[in-house]
């Protein structure tokens, strides 16, 4: 019985975990497509620290709204 119950628990924890990725994931390629330019080559490419701070901010924004929303 508390064997089972502990298994339920690292299912749910594992579904939740995926949801909350994909979740995540979709939120950034919608931010990606709003903005004008190519986040990742911007970055990257021409070291814009100000861009992968806003990114940051909004990739940990996302990440605590799901977070909040899958504990309920």
């Amino acid at each position: 019985m508390e064997l089972e119950l502990f298994y339920k628990g690292i299912i749910a924890s594992v579904i939740y975990s995926i949801i909350g990725v994909t979740v995540l994931l979709v939120a950034y390629w919608i931010m990606e497509r709003l903005t004008p330019e190519k986040s990742w080559k911007e970055i990257v490419e021409n070291k814009n620290m100000a861009l992968a701070i806003v990114f940051g901010a909004m990739i940990l924004g996302i990440s605590i709204i799901i977070a909040a929303a899958i504990h309920g």
